[in-house]
């Protein structure tokens, strides 16, 4: 389960990482129901990443993939074009997003935005990492 221990937890090994890079972003993290537990914009961090860290976080725990995972079905003639607009366009198809599981089981979902996609990837899988290492 996640709470709001965990969630702390998770943010604060996502800034450390992004201060790392000299990003600022912020970092969302929800239950399993997609139900928003913490959501924090570090200090210079872009004002369109509180939604669009909300929604990667969202689309993880609601579908259990990665939204990088989300983006190659997602285009034209795949199995999943325009899935990006389902879900009052709350589903996010761009690395960010990770689902966070616990023995198999999916229990919620990180996102993270401030910097380009590959770098939000790198910040949430920090939060991944000291998730799996309590």
């Amino acid at each position: 389960m996640i709470n709001l221990e965990s969630a702390k937890r998770m943010s604060k090994a996502c800034q450390a990482k992004a201060k790392e890079m000299g990003i600022p972003m912020t970092i969302a993290i929800v239950d399993k129901g997609a139900n928003l537990i913490l959501c924090e914009r570090m200090d210079g961090s872009i004002i369109a990443g509180i939604r669009i860290s909300q929604d990667k976080a969202y689309t993880s725990a609601a579908t259990g993939f990665g939204t990088h995972e989300i983006a190659g079905i997602s285009q034209p003639g795949q199995v999943a074009y325009g899935l990006q607009n389902a879900d009052g366009g709350r589903i996010m198809i761009f690395a960010g997003g990770l689902p966070l599981k616990m023995g198999g089981e999916l229990i919620g979902g990180i996102g993270v935005s401030g910097g380009l996609a590959n770098q939000d990837q790198e910040v949430a899988q920090a939060g991944v990492d000291a998730f799996e290492d309590k």
